[in-house]
């Protein structure tokens, strides 16, 4: 039987697609180069650039020329594209993944939103297991920086991502 972390059973799957990757390293830097999003992506650069067209002509990134480079505006109050999640924000989703370098849990930031509207998001779905019966507790290990504030800015990728 194959432990849980091996990969070579069950193949090699992630919970977010390229898109949602390229997407979030866009809101976490807006004038983040496509070479450096690709590689923290896993994928290739001409990947990066296909899938910005894509999230451009799509209404949830905006590309704007400052001077030689590019600067991108994410629009979050864009819904998901999926009939399932088509009624929620991707607000809860960029503020889940941009926030997780800072903040100690994502518990704390859906305690914090609770008094909030926050109707159409994904605050809005941890808000609201209290009348559905689902409840779940999600929780980010922070580890303390180490090095220069630019180094907390994007995690190290080793390719396994």
């Amino acid at each position: 039987m194959a432990s849980p972390g091996d990969n070579r059973t069950t193949g090699r799957w992630t919970f977010l697609t390229n898109h949602a990757r390229v997407l979030l390293e866009i809101a976490r830097d807006p004038d983040v180069r496509l070479r450096d999003v690709a590689h923290v992506a896993g994928i290739t650069e001409r990947a990066a650039q296909a899938i910005v067209a894509d999230l451009e002509a799509a209404g949830y990134v905006t590309r704007t020329r400052v001077g030689r480079r590019n600067r991108y505006t994410v629009d979050p109050k864009r819904r998901f594209r999926h009939p399932a999640e088509s009624d929620l924000r991707i607000d809860g989703l960029l503020a889940l993944f941009t926030h997780r370098e800072t903040s100690p849990s994502v518990e704390d930031d859906a305690a914090e939103s609770e008094g909030s509207s926050a109707e159409g998001s994904l605050s809005a779905v941890a808000s609201s297991s209290a009348a559905t019966g689902v409840t779940s507790r999600v929780t980010a290990p922070v580890d303390e920086p180490s090095g220069p504030p630019a180094d907390r800015r994007r995690p190290q990728c080793d390719g396994a991502v």
